[in-house]
C-alpha cells in the first residue's frame, strides 16, 4: 500500500484522504482505466459526457492523485513539451497552429469544467510571466515573441519591460519578461481528488490500493482486460494512464524515463510582501534558464516553487526516498531567494515526485480498436492541460471511432515514441543532459555569454529521434 504523498497540496484538502476499497472481484465493464490521475479521471469524465450510459471503472495502485497529478506545480498552461520548430519538422508546418489553438482554449475550458463540476481547485487564470534575468535570456525570449507573432498569435505572447513588468511583478535585476494569458494557477490535489469524488457520484467504480499486474489486449475468444492480485476487469477498452509509473508494468520499463521534479513552499506571506511584490492576478512565473523552474502564488498567499535538478536514477527506478533530495531543496530555496531578495520567513514544505519523459519528449494518445488497448501520456512536466486534452481526445476516439474531430487530428494522436536505450546508456544520456543544462546556466550567469554546453545540449536532445 502506497501512502499519499506529503506535499502542501494534500494538506489543503477539506477532508483526510480515506482510500476507496481495492478490487476484490471479477467485473465486466465498457471501459476500464488504469491510473487515477488527471489523464485517467478526465478520460472517464469525458467518456460520460459523450455517453452517460457507459460502464466505467478506474483502478489506482495507491489513491487517486498519488502521482504527478497530485504533486505538480499547479500550472494549467498551454505549454507543449517540444518546440514549434520540432512539431513542424516532424508533422508538417500545418500542425503547429491547430495545436496552439486547442491548448490555448483548453486552459479556459478546463476552468469551466471545474466550475461545472463544482470543484474548488483554486483555479485562477492570471497568465504566466517568464522573466529575462540576463541579456541572453532577453534575446531568447524576444525571439520567441517574434516567432509567435509570425504565426498569427501576436496577442498571446507579449514582451514587457520597465513599468510594464513592475505593474505585474516588482522584482530586481530583470532585463524584461514575456506574458502569456493562457495559464491558470490551480491546487492540483484539490482538482484531482475533486474529480474522483464527482466521478464516484456519477457511478464510476473507482478501486484504490489496487496494483495491476497485467494489461492484456483482446483475443479472438475474449475482450481486453486488466489483472490484479484481487481480481480482473474485462472491457471493450483498457486505457493505460500511468505516466511515470508505466515503467513498473510488464514490457514498459523503457517506454518513458521517470524524471524527478522537486518543490518547496514558503510559509504564508504577509499582505505587505504582496503589496510591494505584485502578482495581484496570481500569475505563475518562471525564467528562461535551461534548468527549468516554476512558481505560483497559492490561495493562502505562499509561494510554491519547483524545478528540475534531481538526477535520473539508474534502471528507471522509482522509490519514495527519491522524492526528497536535500541538495536540490537547498538549490531551489537559493534560487527562490535570489528571485525574491525580500522574501520573509522560512520554507514550510518540501516534496517531489517523478514525471514521464518519452525519448523524443513527444506526448501521445493511442487507441487500438482491434485489441481494445488505449493509452495517453508522456507530458514531460506539462501535463495539467495536456492530460485534460488527452482525456477528451481518448473519449472522441473511443465513442466516435469512425469520426475525425479537431482533437483526433492533433499531431500527438497515434504517435509512437521509440523506447529509451538500455542501461547504462539511458542513465548516461539523461544525466549528461542535466549536467549540460546546469553548465549552460552557470556560464550564462557568470560569464554573460552563451555556453558551448547549450549547443551540446541541443545536439543531445536531437540525438533522441522520434
Amino acid at each position: 500500500m502506497l501512502s499519499p504523498p506529503r506535499s502542501l497540496w494534500w494538506e489543503t484538502l477539506d477532508e483526510p484522504v480515506s482510500p476507496r476499497p481495492p478490487l476484490k472481484e471479477h467485473l465486466d465493464v465498457d471501459v476500464v482505466i488504469v491510473g487515477g490521475g488527471f489523464t485517467g479521471l478526465w478520460t472517464a469524465r469525458e467518456l460520460l459526457e459523450r455517453d452517460p450510459a457507459l460502464r466505467i471503472a478506474v483502478v489506482e495502485q495507491s489513491v487517486c492523485g498519488f502521482g504527478a497529478s497530485g504533486r505538480n506545480g499547479g500550472w494549467a498552461s498551454a505549454l507543449f513539451p517540444v518546440s514549434d520548430w520540432t512539431v513542424a519538422k516532424r508533422f508538417g508546418g500545418d500542425a503547429v497552429v491547430p495545436l496552439h489553438r486547442v491548448l490555448n482554449r483548453a486552459v479556459s475550458t478546463l476552468g469551466e469544467a471545474l466550475a461545472h463540476e463544482q470543484i474548488d481547485g483554486h483555479y485562477r487564470q492570471g497568465g504566466t510571466l517568464t522573466f529575462a534575468r540576463s541579456e541572453i535570456q532577453s534575446t531568447r525570449l524576444q525571439h520567441h515573441v517574434s516567432e509567435n507573432r509570425d504565426r498569427g498569435f501576436g496577442d498571446e505572447l507579449v514582451w514587457l519591460n520597465g513599468d510594464e513588468i513592475r505593474d505585474r511583478a516588482a522584482l530586481p535585476s530583470l532585463f524584461g519578461a514575456t506574458f502569456a494569458p493562457h495559464c491558470a494557477r490551480i491546487n492540483p490535489a484539490r482538482v484531482v481528488r475533486g474529480l474522483a469524488d464527482r466521478l464516484g457520484e456519477r457511478g464510476v467504480a473507482i478501486y484504490e490500493n489496487t496494483t495491476v499486474t497485467a494489461i492484456e489486449g483482446a483475443t479472438p475468444t475474449r475482450r481486453a482486460r486488466i489483472v490484479s492480485r484481487g481480481g480482473t476487469i474485462t472491457a471493450n477498452y483498457v486505457v493505460r494512464a500511468t505516466e511515470a509509473f508505466s515503467v513498473d508494468l510488464p514490457g514498459l520499463r523503457r517506454a518513458v524515463a521517470p524524471i524527478y521534479s522537486l518543490m518547496i513552499a514558503t510559509e504564508p506571506l504577509p499582505a505587505s510582501f504582496w503589496e510591494s511584490t505584485g502578482f495581484r492576478n496570481y500569475e505563475t512565473f518562471a525564467d528562461d534558464r535551461h534548468m527549468i523552474i516554476y512558481g505560483q502564488r497559492t490561495e493562502d498567499n505562499r509561494i510554491a516553487f519547483g524545478g528540475r535538478g534531481a538526477p535520473y536514477h539508474f534502471g528507471s527506478s522509482i522509490k519514495p526516498k527519491f522524492d526528497y533530495d536535500d541538495k536540490v531543496f537547498e538549490l531551489l530555496e537559493g534560487t527562490l531567494r535570489d528571485l525574491f531578495p525580500n522574501l520573509p520567513g522560512g520554507i514550510s514544505h518540501r516534496w517531489g515526485g517523478p514525471l514521464a519523459m518519452p525519448r523524443d519528449m513527444m506526448p501521445s494518445v493511442n487507441v487500438d480498436h482491434a485489441t481494445g488497448l488505449a493509452s495517453a501520456g508522456g507530458y514531460t512536466g506539462d501535463g495539467v492541460v495536456l492530460a485534460y486534452v488527452a482525456g477528451q481526445t481518448l473519449a472522441d476516439l473511443i465513442v466516435q471511432p469512425d469520426s475525425i474531430t479537431e482533437l483526433t487530428s492533433l499531431p500527438f494522436v497515434h504517435h509512437q515514441s521509440k523506447r529509451w536505450p538500455i542501461e547504462p546508456a539511458r542513465w548516461l544520456g539523461i544525466n549528461t543532459g542535466l549536467a549540460l543544462a546546469k553548465r549552460s546556466d552557470h556560464v550564462e550567469e557568470h560569464q554573460g555569454k552563451t555556453s558551448r554546453a547549450s549547443s551540446l545540449l541541443e545536439q543531445l536532445l536531437e540525438s533522441f529521434p522520434p
